[in-house]
């Protein structure tokens, strides 16, 4: 039953008509606990609260089915002005950018220049940049242009996703740039040939992930609400003498508050991951097609401590 929840939320964040009917609904249904707000000017104060409490954040322009070059060239341009707004606020704040909503579907080289232009306004204001990954068709060609870009840039790093197969070969390889990873487990549908489908299996490769990276001595950012997760990574950072400098917690804006908070209080980089834009529907549509189950994870995201 789960696994057909979770196959009927993830059909359902690619329908575009659902799509379009939400786009002229604002922020319904819920959305509005999970979303910042319908641009970045609205989820300014939102983020200034969270930076208030000792939350960081990151924030996300939500986008899905970008396929116009004029397209992408607005979203590129409203990236830069998020950018510019974070350092006229003087938020403690990073960006986050998929790649489709850039051009990535469109042309190679659109989607390159795209990042180019908004990771040298990035780096004109002292803005980490972190490329999200989508599924794994398009897996390889994000981390092509991740390595393009990091020859060039100190302030972009990218996600690897636990439950591909592939993730640690891709962090080794990924080892020589000292890159700044965001270990996931991964929020899409894949086939039995790319993807563990067992959540024990998925909850392993992360755990090798996390060792593997924070060994080679390399900037990591874990994201998860799992309990189990952040206090394995506590008790292996302690017992391998990791410094606290050398790692981050991320978590979803509206999940697990208290949570947040605590580890804060303790001492830790807690990040909160802020997405924005009308676009909302299929990233609110995933969050409830995610584990540990379709609408139970979004309820007990908002009210569990």
């Amino acid at each position: 039953m789960e696994a057909l929840s979770r196959n009927f939320f993830l059909y359902l964040s690619k329908n575009k008509s659902l799509n379009k009917m939400a786009k002229r609904y604002g922020l319904k249904f819920g959305a509005s606990k999970v979303v910042g707000g319908i641009d970045f000017d609205c989820a300014v104060p939102v983020i200034k609260k969270l930076n208030e409490k000792g939350l960081c954040t990151t924030v996300d322009h939500l986008g899905e089915f970008v396929k116009s070059m004029d397209e992408t060239r607005e979203r590129t341009l409203q990236e830069i002005h998020t950018i510019q707004t974070i350092a006229r606020e003087k938020l403690d704040s990073q960006v986050s950018v998929k790649l489709t909503s850039l051009g990535l579907d469109i042309d190679y080289n659109l989607v390159f220049e795209n990042m180019r232009t908004i990771l040298n306004e990035a780096q004109e204001h002292g803005i980490f940049v972190t490329i999200d990954m989508e599924d794994e068709s398009r897996c390889q060609a994000t981390l092509d242009i991740f390595k393009g870009l990091k020859a060039e840039f100190s302030n972009v790093g990218t996600v690897i996703q636990s439950y591909l197969y592939r993730s640690l070969d891709d962090i080794n390889d990924l080892k020589e740039l000292s890159p700044n990873l965001r270990l996931v487990k991964g929020a899409y549908k894949e086939s039995t040939e790319v993807a563990y489908q067992e959540k024990k299996d998925v909850d392993e490769n992360l755990k090798k992930m996390i060792k593997n990276h924070l060994l080679n001595g390399n900037y990591t950012a874990i994201a998860s609400h799992d309990d189990q997760m952040i206090n394995f990574t506590k008790q292996f950072a302690k017992e391998n003498n990791i410094s606290r400098d050398l790692f981050e917690f991320q978590m979803l804006y509206g999940m697990r508050t208290q949570t947040q908070l605590d580890l804060v209080n303790q001492g830790y980089k807690m990040r909160v991951y802020v997405p924005y834009g009308n676009d909302w529907y299929g990233y609110f549509m995933r969050r409830l097609a995610e584990r540990p189950a379709n609408v139970a994870f979004v309820l007990k995201g908002i009210f569990k401590s």
